[in-house]
C-alpha cells in the first residue's frame, strides 16, 4: 500500500487533470483521474452514468474509486469536482497531501465552455457553476493542506505553485 504524492481537488474548470498530468510528468510518477477510473470500469462516460443510472450510482462508484486510489496510487491523483461532498471521502482524505485548485467563476466558465459533457451543468451553466462553487469551496478548503489560485495562470505556473505549497 502506498499513498498519492498529491491529491488535487477543486471545481470543474480548475485544471485538476491538466495540472495533474503535468506534475506527474515532471515527477516521473503515474497520473490518475478518478472520473477516468469510473468511466473505464463502467465502459461509459460520467455523463451517461448520470443520465442512465443517476447521480447516486455515480457517487457510489466515485467513492469506491477514490478510496482505492488513495490506498494504492503512488503518483498524482485528481478527484472529480463533487467527490469531496461525501463524508466518507473527506474522512479518507485525512492525512494525505491535498491541494485545492481554486478558480473563479469567469475562468471556470471559460474553461468548461457550455458544459455539454458535464451532467451537473445542463441548463443555466453560469448559475449552476456559481451555486456549485458557493456550496463546495468551504469543503475543498476543509480537506486541503493548501490552495492555489489558478485564475489567469498557465498550467505550468499552477504546477509550480502546487510544488511550492507541497514544500511548505
Amino acid at each position: 500500500m502506498t499513498a498519492p504524492r498529491v491529491v488535487l481537488v477543486g471545481p470543474m474548470g480548475a485544471g485538476k487533470t491538466t495540472v495533474g498530468r503535468l506534475l506527474a510528468e515532471r515527477w516521473g510518477v503515474p497520473f490518475v483521474d478518478t472520473d477516468d477510473v469510473v468511466e473505464q470500469a463502467e465502459g461509459r462516460t460520467v455523463s451517461d452514468i448520470f443520465v442512465d443510472s443517476g447521480e447516486e450510482h455515480f457517487r457510489d462508484l466515485e467513492r469506491a474509486a477514490v478510496t482505492r486510489a488513495l490506498a494504492e496510487h503512488p503518483g498524482v491523483l485528481a478527484l472529480g469536482g463533487g467527490a469531496v461532498m461525501s463524508d466518507e471521502t473527506r474522512a479518507t482524505l485525512a492525512g494525505h497531501a491535498v491541494v485545492f485548485l481554486r478558480v473563479g467563476l469567469t475562468d471556470a466558465a471559460a474553461r468548461v465552455g457550455l458544459g455539454t459533457s458535464r451532467p451537473l451543468l445542463l441548463g443555466n451553466v453560469r448559475g449552476t457553476m456559481k451555486a456549485l462553487l458557493d456550496e463546495r469551496t468551504p469543503v475543498y478548503e476543509s480537506v486541503s493542506s493548501g490552495s492555489v489560485d489558478t485564475d489567469g495562470l498557465t498550467p505550468g505556473e499552477v504546477a509550480d505553485r502546487v510544488e511550492e505549497v507541497l514544500r511548505g
